[in-house]
């Protein structure tokens, strides 16, 4: 199961209710809604579909730029071509169209996808949404169009490799950015709410994990990615796919210009860019890694599973996420059964049985005193009865019978174990090895006798941890102890 488990912590999203709200209200998208509403059989179009040059200013001037604005143009065309890639609006054969428009290619009318704006429900508007991103995206990928327009001018062929654009690479390398960015936001410890550096997140694709101190070339390489990073995220951020602040101008000065003066006051890393996931953003990240096979689970997607899949699934995960998690099962049941299921998911001596017993504490610990007939009836249990003792007295309950000594190892043995599993060699677990030791006189004489799969595994990390090297010793001889005698 272990090896089933996803790579990426579960995220929590916003209601489909809120992020079509914040969808419809995205300026690209927006944009395009406006112009497929004025959109009709007198709109002329090129034969890719695209506005004719004669149509734009009057496009422009309807979302509201200026005559003299020259952004104006290129919005409305960006708009024209998210309207009709996601169906607002539709172009059919050219033959029909209007006479005198001889270089009309098609008639335009309103898609059936317009309607969806105001009559749809979230799942539609988000649908809609998403077809906008992959347009922009794919824009996003497309690098600066001076060389192919100067290739073009000159009657030539365009060589991608010459210019040094590879379509596929650019296109995984953006999606690449994205997923790294993704991952930062929902890990537990990442920046979540806050931006992520963009030379950050630009070294995190270019840097080897195991170089210590980059060199002049991969740093220009950073710096060549975070300049084109900063381009694309200024794309994509009126479609709501980003928060962004762009790269300090002054940091972007020409060959043989010299950069302009900034205060030592304002020298610090936001200057070279600040990139967020919105809300939304997330959402289309996680749709985009959905479909393309991975394994991108929301809080919430186990909350009609059983509780072996609930206990096997939240094991891998944090243990805010698992908590997280669980809650929202919980919610789903009534206690005293839902107790019972998860007592009965929990008992194993496979590899991944002490973790799932950790995360049944912890949501057992969830429950209130309504499971308590639950945990009586495991008390005899040599795998469920230390956790069920814990889990009475804590809750205060009378005539909870004492462990017997050989209760007590196991149970420790288990929750090393698990701790293990969960987090490695942490500062906590070394806490606890530490704790350990000293409470217990003889501890180890005893531990190496338990019957439990994981006693030699964890004697030997208590021998790993322990800061007293003759503690640290007996834990080794305990381990070999226990091995020889399995």
């Amino acid at each position: 199961m272990s090896s089933e488990r996803s790579t990426l912590p579960p995220l929590r999203l916003t209601s489909e209710a809120e992020l079509a709200r914040d969808a419809l209200a995205t300026p690209l998208l927006a944009r395009a809604v406006r112009l497929a509403r004025w959109a009709g059989p007198a709109t002329r179009v090129g034969a890719g579909g695209e506005l004719v040059d004669e149509q734009l200013p009057a496009a422009a001037e309807l979302l509201g730029y200026a005559a003299d604005d020259e952004d104006g143009p290129a919005y409305a065309s960006e708009a024209w071509r998210v309207a009709v890639d996601t169906g607002l609006v539709e172009i059919e054969d050219g033959e029909d169209g209007a006479e005198g428009d001889g270089d009309a290619e098609g008639t335009v009318t309103q898609g059936e996808e317009l309607a969806l704006i105001g009559s749809g429900g979230p799942q539609d508007i988000l649908g809609i949404w998403l077809g906008a991103l992959d347009t922009v995206l794919a824009d996003a990928s497309v690098p600066d169009l001076d060389d192919l327009v100067d290739a073009l001018q000159d009657g030539g062929d365009i060589d991608l490799d010459e210019l040094g654009w590879d379509p596929e690479a650019e296109a995984d390398f953006l999606e690449g950015v994205l997923g790294n960015l993704y991952l930062l936001t929902v890990s537990e410890g990442g920046p979540a709410d806050e931006a992520v550096p963009l030379p950050a997140l630009a070294a995190s694709m270019i840097v080897p994990d195991d170089m210590g101190e980059p060199t002049d070339d991969v740093l220009e390489q950073v710096s060549d990615a975070m300049m084109r990073l900063d381009d694309q995220f200024r794309m994509l951020e009126p479609v709501g796919l980003v928060e962004f602040t762009p790269v300090d101008e002054a940091l972007m000065a020409e060959a043989g210009e010299e950069p302009a003066e900034i205060s030592p006051e304002e020298e610090d890393i936001t200057r070279y860019g600040m990139v967020r996931l919105t809300p939304l953003g997330l959402y289309g990240v996680r749709a985009r890694m959905l479909d393309a096979g991975l394994d991108a689970p929301a809080v919430g997607d186990l909350a009609d599973k059983g509780a072996d899949v609930l206990l096997a699934e939240t094991a891998g995960f944090p243990q805010g996420a698992a908590r997280d998690e669980t809650e929202q099962w919980l919610a789903r049941r009534e206690h005293l059964p839902a107790a019972r299921e998860l007592l009965a998911a929990a008992r194993g001596d496979d590899e991944d049985a002490p973790l799932r017993r950790l995360r049944c504490q912890q949501a057992l610990s969830l429950v209130g005193a309504e499971a308590e007939p639950a945990l009586r009836e495991v008390l005899d249990d040599a795998e469920l009865g230390g956790l069920a003792r814990v889990w009475l007295t804590e809750q205060g309950a009378a005539d909870v019978p004492p462990p017997s000594e050989e209760m007590v190892y196991w149970l420790t043995v288990d929750t090393v174990a698990a701790q293990l599993a969960a987090e490695g060699n942490s500062d906590e677990l070394q806490g606890l090895v530490e704790g350990l030791s000293q409470q217990h006189a003889g501890f180890f004489d005893t531990a190496w006798r338990v019957r439990h799969p994981a006693t030699a595994d964890v004697l030997e990390a208590m021998g790993r941890l322990h800061p007293d090297k003759k503690v640290a010793k007996e834990a080794r001889k305990a381990a070999f102890k226990a091995r020889s005698h399995r």
